[in-house]
């Protein structure tokens, strides 16, 4: 069933999967993640279709919506490109090529600098079962033209990043004026390409950069907005689930924060803005921002040993997240939200995004209220 909606192009989720009445509306803000939207009427017939997962909304406004009513991605497994073998971009693909085989078919890699693309190519290829030899997905270097052709483009690209010698501040927002340029740059070759799959940021600042590459595959020429780049529903930024398992280490670590290991959340960027909640059925306002503190710098605690924080951020963020999202499970990652790209626990339906909705407390609310302003302020 292809619920469709009238709403300026941008202004909010072109398509997503209908997993409540209440989504049934033009409004869409930081309450969409909660349980507390107003609900519109709704016949018998389509309630019963909502709650069998079969609904999707589909914004009429969109120049190309009849594009949208097609599946995000192509049944069977997927093929993933991955662009830049750097530190995350290597650890990454060591995720992918060893648990990635029940949902991926092969995986492309590119890197313009020489030797690198060759170098985890020979590498990747000799990790093999004893007499299994083809049960992961082989490894193939392909050229920067051919990015696009694939179901799920991964970019793990950077043109900077702070030495371990950079131990305080925000590290991850100094990247953001270079690494806007280039993130730029591929999000208008998808465009040219037509690209239709997944477009997915791994680099950081994460949330920014999915915003850029969004708009600015959507530009002219001219620089005037057209709405024929990528979707709203094809750009996904993997920067939260590493934040998610750090709140969940600390959570081990001090039995103040253990109902997080059961009851907590994350909720919006990766770094600063971060919320973590300890517990939404009894929110504690004082210990969520004392973990979230812990967890925002956990990544300054590894550069004071002297050492740049990527293995996990590339596999709980990276790896372990696009595997569940190409699974169809629930995961962290960012998804675009009222104008913003908001982390949060969703997953990938037939019907399209479904991000999950709870009863939310007014102090954890307005924490996620003030992040998604602080989103909307970067430029």
């Amino acid at each position: 069933v292809t619920y469709l909606f009238r709403r300026p192009p941008l202004q909010g989720r072109d398509a997503f999967a209908v997993s409540h009445p209440r989504l049934l509306t033009d409004r869409e803000d930081v309450t969409t993640l909660t349980d507390a939207c107003p609900e519109p009427p709704v016949d018998g017939a389509l309630r019963a279709a909502i709650a069998e997962g079969r609904v999707s909304a589909v914004n009429l406004e969109h120049p190309r919506w009849q594009e949208l009513l097609a599946p995000l991605l192509p049944a069977g497994k997927k093929r993933v490109h991955l662009l830049a073998l750097g530190d995350v971009g290597s650890t990454l693909l060591t995720g992918l090529r060893l648990l990635g085989s029940d949902c991926i078919s092969s995986i492309g890699i590119c890197d313009v600098r020489p030797g690198f693309a060759q170098r985890w190519a020979f590498e990747m290829n000799q990790i093999a079962l004893p007499w299994d030899y083809d049960t992961m997905p082989a490894v193939e270097i392909v050229e920067p033209s051919e990015l696009f052709h694939c179901d799920v483009f991964l970019f793990c690209a950077s043109r900077f990043v702070p030495d371990t010698a950079v131990k305080t501040g925000d590290v991850r927002m100094a990247q953001y004026a270079l690494n806007r340029e280039l993130v730029a740059s591929y999000a208008r070759q998808a465009r040219d390409a037509r690209f239709s799959g997944l477009f997915c940021v791994v680099s950081a600042p994460v949330a920014p950069l999915c915003r850029a590459a969004l708009l600015e595959s959507n530009r002219d020429e001219r620089g005037r907005m057209d709405y024929q780049g990528l979707t709203t529903r094809q750009v996904r930024g993997f920067g939260l689930g590493v934040m998610n398992a750090r709140a969940a280490y600390y959570a081990k670590q001090d039995s103040r924060f253990a109902a997080f290991l059961t009851e907590g959340r994350t909720f919006g960027p990766h770094g600063e803005g971060l919320v973590v909640a300890d517990s939404i059925a009894r929110y504690d306002d004082a210990l969520s921002r004392e973990l979230t503190e812990k967890t925002a710098h956990a990544n300054l605690e590894m550069r004071t040993l002297g050492f740049k924080p990527y293995v996990a951020p590339a596999l709980s963020s990276g790896a372990l997240s696009l595997l569940l999202l190409l699974r169809g499970a629930w995961h962290c990652s960012s998804v675009y939200l009222d104008g913003i790209f908001m982390g949060c626990k969703n997953r990938l339906t037939d019907a399209g995004v479904e991000i999950e909705q709870l009863p939310l407390p007014p102090a954890l609310l307005a924490r996620i209220r003030e992040t998604a302003e602080q989103l909307r302020s970067i430029p």
